[in-house]
């Protein structure tokens, strides 16, 4: 499946090595922007859901629920976005796709966000699915914290 999808992308690695960008930032544009996102947007969304789930005041709930609302599309569309762009940094250094600690935690991180998303949708009046979402969503967001620590690992070692 690797040599699949590997195939599928080698255009758009092919067109991006030909825009000439510097080695470093082929190497390390994809960390750090995916660290940014997950450090600030994903710990930002995780407070604000927390915030609201553990307010006494219900203006303060509600508005907290509704920054998370905003939010998580935008960390969800960007950590989808930089998942491909993963692959395509990979691609673009002549390294394996697929085989690594880091892209496993990665897809995990998808997946739990993807899960979290579909919670999301039958929480009104739910207290079983709003505790799911809150701890499904803290954990997806600890097992981010180990796939930074996986990057930064890969990145050093080629």
């Amino acid at each position: 499946m690797a040599e699949q999808v590997r195939a599928l992308l080698q255009p758009a690695a092919d067109f991006f090595a030909g825009l000439n960008f510097p080695e470093p930032v082929v190497h390390w544009g994809h960390p750090l922007m995916m660290g940014i996102v997950l450090v600030f947007m994903g710990s930002f969304a995780a407070l604000t859901g927390w915030r609201g789930r553990l307010a006494t005041d219900p203006q303060v709930a509600q508005t907290a629920w509704g920054e998370h609302r905003k939010l998580v599309p935008w960390l969800y569309l960007f950590l989808a976005l930089g998942y491909s762009g993963g692959l395509l940094s990979l691609i673009m250094q002549g390294q394996e796709i697929f085989q690594s600690p880091h892209f496993v935690t990665g897809t995990v991180v998808l997946a739990g966000l993807t899960v979290n998303a579909l919670l999301s949708l039958g929480m009104k009046g739910q207290a079983l699915t709003r505790t799911l979402h809150a701890y499904v969503g803290s954990a997806t967001l600890a097992v981010a914290v180990v796939h930074i620590a996986l990057g930064v690992k890969l990145g050093l070692s080629f």
